[in-house]
């Protein structure tokens, strides 16, 4: 716990902006004794800091080593309480929950008049911008008030507070329904990835047959529309119905237009929803549509609108680099990348800890292709081996294998061939292991493990075999999955025809372009 305690510590202290500095310093300026409190000196030791010394704290300040454990708590609790204060974080939600605090104090101290007042104002503001939790909690203190006392508000009252607590209390219930599904969904997109069976597909149709709530469309309001597109979205993804991501992904976008002025309230929500329009255009590959959205997310971040915090900075990063990479993909531009890789590699280790590993590895497999693309094989290795020797990523199961199946290719083509019979076993039980075998990498595995007993003369008979064989499962609702991961056919093709990759891969553009 301490240890936990000390490291949330330490990274809230260190993730304070110069202005929220400011704001924690007149805060605790504002009463004269906290010029030399114990906390405040911590937190003048910890800013210094660049890594945690606990020796240099005790040996700084005037705090004993039994008492820094509660002073460091203290402190934590303190710096919350300054941010709240701080205008930057001030926002709709935590303003509703400070006036819902207001009227529980006025409860408690007896004004009950003014508790309702106050109660019924901020009601109307949580109705407006769809906090319906906040709403539904501002309704039970309202009917414990007016059941304990009498006050003779309305004649009304009981029947009016009853049907708006049902009301909500039915939406709510929708909504909590919706966002455990979505989250169920997401959980196994994340672990497993795209269905690979018709057997799976079949599952988890049945699952989102049976864990669909009932509703009215038109009884939905913008946080319960929010989630049904979500999890509807989540469904599509792992289904592999990209037309369907697509849809809802628009919907969802489409419901930001809407209610337009819930962005600020809800920003994270709404660059998801661009985000994931993106992803369906790019597994759809409608490039000047994509184009036009990315442009158009990009436009959106330096909106007013939408605040500017760390998270935000984050998720920025994380939606605008991948598309830049997914669009270089779908143009076929491999090379002269080095620029935009460099970028990646330096917001990655400004963001660490704010990313998830899962999203990190992506970036790197990404890296990893846009290297290959480009024939620059050992690069290419270099990615791959990040996520082949991270042990503890457990999830995208996916993307692992492919790691894997990429990481053949590119030693192969790098002339890397020496062990590539050891590589080939590795990847062949780790394929097993996950329960990843499909045809696709199969017939990958099979070709590769016999290509270094191929003459020269029958190596492009042989390449042409395999496109023939993997060419049927570039439509196949399952298999096709393996292509969205890596191009496996145009790889083929150019070793086929003697041409670069890249080249191969910026006429299929082309022809899709016209």
């Amino acid at each position: 716990m301490t240890n936990d305690l000390t490291e949330n510590l330490f990274s809230l202290i260190k993730s304070l902006s110069a202005s929220e500095k400011r704001q924690f310093s007149l805060y605790v300026g504002r009463v004269g004794v906290n010029t030399d409190s114990k906390f405040l000196n911590l937190y003048k030791v910890m800013s210094r800091q660049k890594k945690y010394d606990e020796a240099e704290i005790l040996k700084s300040t005037s705090i004993s080593k039994l008492q820094l454990s509660n002073v460091k708590t203290h402190l934590y609790k303190q710096l919350l309480i300054s941010l709240r204060l701080n205008p930057a974080h001030q926002s709709i939600p935590v303003q509703i929950r400070e006036q819902v605090d207001f009227a529980y104090i006025l409860y408690h101290k007896g004004l009950y008049q003014q508790s309702l007042k106050l109660l019924d104002k901020v009601k109307t503001l949580a109705i407006n911008y769809e906090e319906k939790n906040l709403t539904y909690e501002i309704l039970e203190l309202e009917k414990i008030i007016e059941s304990q006392y009498i006050t003779r508000s309305m004649s009304n009252r009981a029947d009016v507070l009853i049907k708006e607590t049902e009301e909500i209390g039915k939406l709510n219930t929708i909504w909590g329904k919706l966002s455990n599904l979505s989250l169920e969904l997401y959980s196994i997109f994340l672990k497993n990835g795209y269905c690979k069976s018709e057997e799976e597909a079949l599952k988890i149709k049945k699952y989102f047959k049976e864990k669909l709530p009932e509703y009215n469309y038109k009884d939905l309001g913008f946080r319960e529309r929010l989630w049904l597109y979500k999890v509807h979205l989540w469904y599509s993804f792992l289904i592999q119905d990209f037309l369907g991501c697509y849809r809802y992904s628009m919907k969802w976008k489409e419901l930001f237009i809407e209610y337009n002025h819930l962005i600020p309230i809800h920003p994270v929500s709404y660059l998801k929803g661009s985000h994931y329009l993106l992803e369906s255009l790019f597994y759809l590959n409608h490039t000047d549509l994509f184009e036009q959205t990315l442009k158009q997310l990009e436009d959106a971040l330096r909106d007013p609108k939408i605040p500017h915090n760390d998270n935000i900075s984050a998720l920025s990063f994380l939606y605008v680099y991948t598309n830049k990479l997914n669009l270089r993909f779908m143009k076929g531009e491999f090379v002269d990348s080095e620029e935009l890789i460099k970028k990646i590699n330096e917001k990655i280790l400004k963001f660490q800890g704010r990313i998830d590993e899962h999203h990190i590895m992506v970036f790197y497999y990404k890296i990893a292709c846009l290297y290959f693309g480009a024939g620059d094989n050992k690069k290419s290795i270099e990615y791959l081996k990040k996520i082949i020797n991270n042990k503890s990523l457990e999830m995208r199961q996916d993307l692992m294998c492919f790691a894997r199946i990429l990481n053949l290719v590119a030693h192969y083509e790098a002339g890397l061939d020496y062990h590539l019979d050891s590589l080939i076993k590795s990847t062949y039980k780790f394929l097993i292991k996950m329960d990843d075998m499909h045809a696709v990498q199969v017939e990958m595995i099979k070709f590769l493990r016999k290509l270094p007993d191929v003459s020269p003369l029958e190596i492009k008979d042989e390449f042409r075999k395999l496109h023939a064989t993997l060419k049927k499962f570039e439509d196949h609702p399952y298999e096709r999955r393996a292509f969205l991961y890596l191009d496996i056919l145009s790889w083929l093709e150019s070793n086929i025809e003697e041409r670069p990759v890249k080249e191969i891969l910026s006429e299929k553009f082309k022809e899709l372009s016209r």
